[in-house]
């Protein structure tokens, strides 16, 4: 079973994204879990999501995994909550920050060993979408590292998740998406 955890901040697209990505997986014929555990349920406040995808029925319904992934797409997060809890040695991070992977680890002694992505999913939205909801930049990246999926299928299934909204925005999101598979390191 692959898991994912999702570190945000309400608000950020984590709930989104991982509702996304379970729905570009299930056309895949697994099964897949997307969920969230939230504190306080108002903006700003720290938040996680999670994703569980396997070939048989998912029964595990916790929020309790030891997680394949770790995706962080508030940096702030990598500071004030332990991101590593629960990870096993090979646990992947991916994180957003405008650190270097060397500068980022140096600064959080947690994440020496570990197997640690950055790229800067906040500046992508940003520069993309007009707004700082980084979720669909680091579902790109996590298409680069994983290689769960060829790229150009998974842009398709988003286009079609992002149906409902104008075109510029689903534009906008796939230059996203590309530029985050491009800019992981």
């Amino acid at each position: 079973m692959l898991e994912i955890r999702w570190h945000s901040r309400a608000g950020q697209g984590a709930v989104t994204g991982a509702k996304g990505l379970a729905d570009v997986i299930s056309t895949t014929g697994k099964d897949v879990q997307a969920f969230a555990f939230y504190g306080s349920a108002k903006r700003g406040a720290a938040m996680t999501a999670y994703n569980r995808v396997d070939d048989q029925p998912i029964m595990n319904h916790e929020k309790y995994m030891e997680p394949d992934f770790v995706f962080v797409i508030d940096p702030a997060l990598v500071y004030t909550t332990d991101v590593t809890i629960n990870a096993k040695e090979n646990t992947v991070f991916i994180i957003t920050t405008h650190l270097s992977t060397e500068e980022l680890v140096a600064s959080q002694p947690k994440l020496e060993g570990k197997t640690v992505y950055t790229v800067d999913c906040i500046k992508i939205a940003q520069e993309t979408i007009g707004r700082a909801i980084p979720n669909t930049p680091m579902l790109g990246a996590f298409m680069k590292i994983s290689e769960m999926y060829e790229i150009e299928f998974f842009k398709e299934n988003m286009k079609r998740i992002l149906g409902k909204l104008p075109q510029k925005i689903i534009d906008a999101n796939m230059l996203a998406i590309q530029r985050a598979y491009d800019e992981v390191k």
